[in-house]
């Protein structure tokens, strides 16, 4: 086998692999982009925060009403949004 012969064919085998990789990020992207919008059309993110950010208000000691009442009225105003 030649040198040229050699060169070429290192060529592409450099071009395939690349290609390999481009269509399996490609892929993962598109999968990555059909979790995203199951997650938002199931609701799935909305039930998580709000159950923990509740969790983390009601965990609070020494809180009084009227700032217990301020922080879910923005926790629900940033959920709407």
């Amino acid at each position: 086998m030649t040198i040229p012969e050699m060169i070429s064919q290192s060529g592409m085998l450099t071009v395939l692999g690349m290609g390999v990789v481009f269509s399996f990020l490609v892929i993962l992207i598109a999968f990555m982009k059909l979790i995203e919008i199951f997650v938002k059309v199931t609701g799935i993110d909305k039930d998580a925060k709000t159950a923990s950010s509740a969790a983390t208000v009601a965990a609070s000691p020494g809180l009084d009403q009227a700032v217990i009442a301020a922080i879910a009225a923005a926790i629900n105003e940033k959920q709407k949004n």
